[in-house]
């Protein structure tokens, strides 16, 4: 079940989603409304277009880093946990001092590739909110597609130079995590 958002295509998620978050028909305003909360503008409204978006996306990128950080949990030798059972350690110590740090790595590994994936988002952003209304889902990665291949004369030098920009933001978070990683191995 964790993984059915991973298997679907990226179209059908977002439209998926685009109906369930419809101000006048959509599922959620009705279950709100059968709690007594008033309709909500979910994709209209520039305070909450923004927040539909990465709503849907944090629930496409869920499968991805359950995935990760469950192979990450199973490189943890069990010996170590027992060891801190014999020791007296509760479940929350156990998590705090032996899980979390052991996972740390892996954890950084899929924020990293979470971040980078949230930069190219497109599909997404477009099918739901086609970054509006105004500009207030448009990221730079939606405002390159726009550039190309919007309306009108396609402006494919300012589309490439924020292809660019995105590409160097990725290169950019990619070698402070190899800064970091490199410094936690010498400490």
């Amino acid at each position: 079940m964790f993984l059915i958002p991973w298997l679907l295509p990226l179209i059908v998620s977002a439209s998926t989603w685009s109906w369930m978050l419809n101000s006048d028909s959509g599922i959620v305003n009705s279950v709100l409304q059968a709690f007594g909360i008033g309709q909500i503008n979910w994709l209209t409204s520039p305070g909450m277009a923004l927040v539909s978006v990465i709503i849907a996306n944090i629930w496409l990128g869920i499968p991805f880093n359950l995935v990760i950080l469950y192979s990450g949990l199973q490189n943890i030798s069990p010996d170590i946990y027992e060891a801190a059972s014999l020791d007296g350690a509760s479940g929350w110590k156990r998590f705090w001092h032996i899980t979390f740090p052991l996972l740390r790595p892996v954890s950084a590994i899929t924020l990293l590739l979470g971040l980078i994936y949230t930069l190219k988002v497109v599909d997404v952003i477009w099918i739901m909110t086609t970054g509006g209304p105004g500009d207030v889902s448009t990221t730079l990665a939606v405002w390159s597609y726009r550039e190309a291949f919007g309306t009108g004369q396609p402006a494919f030098s300012p589309a490439s130079a924020v292809g660019n920009l995105l590409i160097l933001i990725a290169l950019a978070f990619g070698v402070l995590y190899l800064y970091v990683q490199r410094r936690q191995e010498t400490s």
